[in-house]
């Protein structure tokens, strides 16, 4: 059963105004003084209220949506946790209201209240970082929601996904147990799960008594971004053996960067990604990656959420589905 959320009324008896003057200054703030206008805001804000653009009605049943929030709209791993949702939620006549905000916390609270505003029953959180005020629409909203892709952070409800740390540190000790001393980690987009898989790299490195390296863009995971990572460790560090790469498509473009210079994969360098991609398992030679089960993490995700909604709450705050070591033929 949903909460009662904050209504205009509830800030026009705090701010002694009416519930029309409110609202006429939630739509357009230059239309009362400045006084008033802080003060009408400082009180949503305190109360965490969220604009309702679905009829009253849905707000006293469910709406039969549930909100997924996406960091990327080009990373496969994403793409792969939605197919894994719709799974679960297309049988049960549930749809899904996407929105992507593009690693930002910011615009992660911006979309949030957008998909809130529409009354969705439940919402799914690509990541385990988020402004307070998101944080306070979460509790204000009383709806379930379930945080994927990180089994380590504290979430606010559930959360589903892996330990990147530990998947990291293992990736990292197979390629030291395989002769490589000299492996740089190649980093992108630099959210708390590419923080995780830094610190696993660097627990793996100084476990053995290496020194650890990281060089790192701040742009999208793309085969670009590792061809050109791949160009940088070339030109700066020619010593070394190997790479760690914190996302597959970073790996290939690395991969491809060497084919192109006629550097050989791997007698010359180790390669070695993360999530196990199509693309990295089908190439030859097949790539070293971190499987990890984005479909199933997208099918929990929504069947734990479902369960919330019909009434069927679970105690167990965090699954976690784990991963798995590919060694393929980069090592």
């Amino acid at each position: 059963m949903k909460k009662r959320r904050p209504t205009l009324q509830d800030i026009a008896d705090r701010v002694g105004a009416t519930k029309m003057t409110v609202s006429r200054c939630l739509r357009n703030p230059d239309s009362v003084s400045v006084g008033l206008r802080e003060r009408i805001f400082a009180v949503a804000e305190q109360l965490g209220y969220i604009p309702n653009r679905a009829p009253d009605l849905l707000s006293k049943s469910t709406s039969r949506s549930i909100g997924v929030l996406v960091p990327s709209l080009t990373n496969q791993v994403f793409a792969d946790v939605l197919v894994g949702v719709e799974a679960v939620t297309e049988p049960a006549g549930y749809h899904l209201m996407l929105s992507h905000y593009a690693y930002s916390e910011e615009l992660e609270e911006r979309s949030l209240a957008s998909l809130l505003s529409y009354n969705v029953d439940a919402v799914i959180l690509s990541d385990s970082r988020h402004t307070p005020r998101s944080r306070r629409m979460l509790e204000t909203a009383g709806i379930p929601s379930v945080e994927i892709m990180d089994s380590l952070t504290p979430p606010i409800h559930h959360a589903v996904g892996f330990d990147n740390v530990a998947a990291a540190r293992d990736m990292v000790s197979e390629m030291i147990h395989r002769g490589r001393r000299r492996i740089i980690y190649l980093a992108v987009r630099l959210d708390e799960r590419t923080r995780q898989r830094d610190q696993g790299y660097r627990e793996a490195m100084e476990a053995h008594g290496l020194v650890p390296l990281k060089l790192q863009r701040t742009q999208r995971s793309s085969y670009s971004v590792g061809a050109a990572l791949m160009a940088e460790v070339l030109a700066e560090y020619p010593e070394a053996d190997g790479l760690f790469c914190t996302n597959d498509d970073v790996a290939v473009g690395a991969y491809f960067e060497c084919l192109r210079r006629g550097i050989q994969v791997p007698q010359r360098i180790a390669i070695a990604g993360f999530h196990g991609h199509d693309v990295g398992q089908v190439m030859s030679p097949r790539l070293a990656s971190v499987i990890t089960p984005r479909e199933a993490i997208g099918r929990q995700a929504a069947q734990l959420l479902l369960s919330h909604i019909q009434g069927e709450a679970t105690e167990e705050r965090i699954i976690d589905l784990g991963y798995r070591i590919e060694v393929g033929e980069t090592l």
